[in-house]
């Protein structure tokens, strides 16, 4: 089976972390585009392009202005965009945040771990499974 490339779109404020993604994808082996945006604000400013919608985005939830929480539930009020799986990426272990994000209809939360090796092999099972679910384009 051909997996798909991915369009995704990460939403991450801290740059090293987004480094730390471009690296685990070159690591990998895959191909996946990466849009960046470094807090909600931008991210909602890219999604308005509706013609250019990312088949999934990855969200962390501490952010400078909309939090993640808060970028969350504007998204899926949006009646085209709230069908993009949209998967946690953060260090929160919090039980409140995981109750918050599931009941705003997240499709996964992945805590960050701490070593990088652990971290390539997050992110390798999270675009496998991505790139061969069905996606529904609204």
């Amino acid at each position: 089976m051909k997996a798909r490339k991915l369009k995704v779109l990460l939403i991450e404020d801290d740059t090293i972390e987004v480094m730390k993604m471009h690296r685990a994808l070159s690591t990998l082996k895959e191909d996946h585009s990466i849009i960046e945006a470094n807090n909600g604000e931008m991210a909602l400013s890219i999604l308005e392009k509706k013609d250019q919608l990312p088949d999934i985005i990855l969200l962390d939830l501490n952010m400078p202005k909309i939090n993640g929480i808060e970028f969350l539930s504007i998204l899926k009020k949006d009646d085209r965009l709230k069908y993009i799986p949209t998967v946690i990426l953060t260090t929160s272990n919090n039980q409140r945040d995981l109750l918050a994000c599931y009941n705003l209809g997240i499709a996964g939360y992945v805590l960050k771990p701490l070593t990088y090796e652990e971290y390539v092999e997050k992110i390798s099972r999270l675009m496998s499974y991505w790139s061969i679910n069905e996606l529904f384009i609204a």
